[in-house]
């Protein structure tokens, strides 16, 4: 086989792969939103399951519902021939994936899900299979051609079965009104996790936070700008933040010619400085501090008061930046 020749096989399947996802578009109808809703109702569990190839994907589409703020997990249907079903319960619903909608391990589990009165999603492209009787809403996945030039491993068939797991789990994304925020509270590692961090997770509080009051002399400021290590320090009157001196205000005043030794802190500092609420995201505050040319905010909680302070270099050591 040449290379030119394999670039044509490849061609070929990714073309042939494209059309059965394309051609899913035209066969969605009330059954999709009758599914969206049955899973939006429920109370309990998305339980998945499908068998072989079936069941890779159907691992996947459970592992996108759950990441996305649809409770799911994944049950073998031959395990569940051996006690597994015991982890159904009635208030949970079933999505069982079957290509020819007659695979025997998933078929055998069918009429015990059903005495158990939980409704049944069924993915298959055999739309009078037994799968799909037993369904309470039926997705049509059938393909006109699988890649496979034999036509036996199953290709553009689980392409599609994947897409419209997909399509589920992003309808129900809307339905729910899930957030980027409720995103990140589910993925705490890796570098999803820590794009997705808040600012009050990275913030500097309590007594970390630098602070003088409009009265203190501006000496006595560099004193804890410098003990801070942070280049800066709010100005509170009280509990409330009312200006920031960094070290490019005290900068700008010296080339001024300004006696800042002889100032107070109101006189130097700069007033309504930028702020971020602590349940912004860490991206969020990157971004306002690249749009600014800052390096660092207050962070105010939920009533507007300051909370504590995020620099740069918290992002940087977290890994945001």
């Amino acid at each position: 086989m040449t290379a030119s020749h394999s670039l044509d096989i490849a061609k070929k399947v990714l073309e042939i792969e494209a059309a059965a996802v394309a051609a899913l578009a035209k066969k969605l109808d009330a059954n999709f939103t009758k599914a969206v809703d049955l899973i939006f109702e429920t109370t309990g569990k998305c339980v998945v399951s499908g068998m072989g190839k079936s069941g890779i994907i159907g691992q996947k589409i459970s592992s996108t519902l759950a990441s996305t703020g649809t409770p799911s997990f994944f049950l073998h249907p031959a395990e569940g021939m051996h006690g597994d079903l015991g982890m159904i319960m009635k208030n949970d619903i079933v999505i069982a994936i079957s290509n020819s909608g007659e695979t025997e391990e998933l078929i055998r589990i069918l009429p015990v899900i059903k005495r158990m009165g939980v409704k049944m999603i069924a993915m298959t492209g055999r739309k009078g299979s037994t799968l799909a009787r037993y369904g309470d809403a039926v997705l049509d996945v059938g393909v006109a051609e699988e890649a496979c030039p034999l036509g036996l491993a199953p290709t553009a068939s689980t392409t599609a079965t994947l897409a419209m797991g997909d399509a589920l789990a992003v309808a129900l994304i809307e339905k729910k009104g899930f957030r980027t925020e409720d995103f990140a509270g589910l993925h705490p590692a890796g570098s999803l996790g820590r794009r997705l961090m808040k600012a009050s997770d990275l913030m500097h509080g309590g007594s970390s936070m630098p602070r003088v009051s409009p009265e203190t002399p501006v000496k006595e400021a560099i004193f804890v700008i410098t003990a801070g290590r942070m280049g800066l320090t709010g100005v509170f009157d009280g509990g409330r933040l009312v200006g920031i001196i960094t070290d490019g205000d005290l900068r700008r005043s010296l080339e001024r010619g300004g006696d800042i030794l002889n100032m107070k802190a109101s006189e130097l500092m700069t007033k309504n400085p930028k702020l971020i609420p602590g349940d912004s995201l860490a991206e969020t505050a990157l971004k306002v501090m690249e749009d600014n040319s800052i390096t660092s905010l207050f962070v105010i909680d939920a009533s507007g008061d300051a909370v504590g302070v995020l620099h740069m270099h918290d992002l940087l050591k977290a890994g945001v930046v």
